[in-house]
This record gives structure tokens, C-alpha cells and sequence, in this order.
């Protein structure tokens, strides 16, 4: 038989045909039950996760500007020029490359 790939937005299906013949009289409907692990956990706790998600997300964010703010606050502590005024030591700091990563 021949593979067919279908896909949209959020799933991929692959499906083998294995004969060309069809019953005029059997219809099939495009619905399928799919009972997946993935379906269920996302109806199950979709919510959950999303909420989970948002909370790290907002704690990531949060720490990336707390530790960017520490490297400067550090850089005008040492003495450096500070980077409203053109200075670039920040640069040099790795509190502040780590709060950019983050």
C-alpha cells in the first residue's frame, strides 16, 4: 500500500492505504477517537500545565532582571562608568551575562 502524510497545526498523522476499493455505501467519517497518552494528560491537566508554565516563566524573567540589575549595581560599586552614561564595563560582568541568558 501507499503512505499518506496529513498534517495541521498540531498533530501529524500518517496513513497506509491498502486497497483503492471503497464500498459505495460505506462512508467514513474524518473523526477519529484518538486516545493518546498526550490527549489525555492535555485534557486531564491542560490547565495544570499551563498555569505551571506561566509561573516559571514569570519566576525566569524576574530573576533575569534581578541578576542584570545586581551586575550593574556591582559595576557602579567598583567605580566604572555607569551604562546610562556610556559605559560598557558592564559588559565584562558575569552576573550580568547571566541575567541575560536567564
Amino acid at each position: 500500500g501507499s503512505l499518506i502524510t496529513l498534517s495541521c497545526l498540531s498533530h501529524r498523522v500518517v496513513c497506509q492505504v491498502i486497497s483503492s476499493a471503497v464500498p459505495a455505501d460505506s462512508v467514513q467519517d474524518n473523526a477519529t477517537s484518538d486516545n493518546s497518552w498526550i490527549t489525555r494528560l492535555e485534557s486531564n491537566y491542560g490547565f495544570y500545565i499551563g498555569l505551571g508554565l506561566a509561573v516559571f516563566s514569570s519566576f525566569l524573567i524576574g530573576s533575569s532582571v534581578i541578576l542584570k540589575k545586581k551586575g550593574l549595581l556591582r559595576l557602579v560599586e567598583k567605580g566604572g562608568t555607569r551604562a546610562g552614561d556610556g559605559g560598557h564595563g558592564y559588559l565584562k560582568d558575569w552576573l550580568w551575562w547571566a541575567g541575560l541568558l536567564t
